[in-house]
């Protein structure tokens, strides 16, 4: 009876693991890959503001976080799960995106985001841990607007239905973007935020004037390529790290200087 149970609670667990991997944008790597360059952009004021958070502890440590969190007995955690994308129709202008975006519920990306950011900005009396929660979702969700795959389609789970294969073996189209593309470079995320993060202040302006809807746009336009290109080719290796490795390489950077300038204006 005890070894069923064993075999019935393993299983569950693994059941478990392998949700999260289905849910995590960018996977851990990618996560901790923008948290890491974000770092090494915070003010002064906004390093001193979030060690009065989180200690010592670098904030790539907490950059999964919500993903963690989906699993914990607390309905308040564990029903976050929509916080993570948003879905609209394909192919739109930035006018057509925008209205959905307003029109769209409460509970996905864009909102969720935008909720916990105007909270952190304006909630001093709040707890530490309510503190230390809102900054473990800005750092998550803002990485999540940079995933193309998570600004996408509701009818194919953000591409988690659409099957391709990653050098023969069978995945989707979220998944390559998810973490395929980015452990395929084998780099560790401070390998990776080492070889991104090599530019001066001036080349990062053209990241910098950007609203959260237009960046969430950008992600749409860039879903709708990928879309395209999984129907046209489902059989993905060489070609497609040829065609969309620096294309993801930047999604990376950029969701990281744009993290740092978000952590800036949040806490500086």
């Amino acid at each position: 009876m005890k070894h069923k149970i064993s075999i019935a609670l393993t299983l569950v667990g693994l059941i478990s693991i392998a949700s999260i991997q289905t849910a995590q944008a960018w996977g851990m790597t990618g996560h901790r890959v923008i948290a890491e360059i974000a770092e090494r952009h915070l003010t002064k004021k906004a390093k001193k503001h979030i060690k009065g958070i989180i200690g010592k502890q670098k904030i790539a440590y907490w950059s999964n976080w919500a993903d963690f969190i989906k699993s914990d007995p607390d309905p308040k955690l564990n029903q976050t799960g929509s916080w993570h994308f948003v879905n609209t129709n394909a192919d739109l202008t930035f006018q057509q995106f925008s209205y959905e975006l307003l029109q769209s519920s409460d509970n996905n990306l864009y909102k969720a985001y935008l909720r916990i950011k105007e909270r952190a900005k304006s909630s001093r009396d709040i707890s530490l841990l309510e503190k230390q929660h809102d900054l473990y979702y800005i750092i998550h969700l803002f990485a999540d607007a940079h995933q193309p795959m998570h600004v996408s389609r509701e009818a194919d789970l953000g591409g988690n239905k659409v099957e391709v294969t990653f050098f023969g073996r069978k995945t989707n189209i979220h998944r390559v973007w998810d973490s395929d593309l980015v452990e395929n470079e084998k780099y560790s995320f401070t390998e990776y935020a080492d070889v991104l993060d090599i530019h001066n202040s001036q080349f990062y302006i053209k990241y910098r004037d950007c609203t959260f809807e237009e960046m969430l746009f950008q992600s749409h336009e860039l879903a709708n390529k990928i879309y395209k290109d999984a129907a046209d080719n489902a059989n993905l290796s060489y070609k497609y790290i040829y065609d969309y490795k620096y294309v993801m390489e930047e999604c990376l950077l950029k969701a990281g200087i744009r993290l740092a300038m978000e952590l800036n204006e949040i806490y500086g």
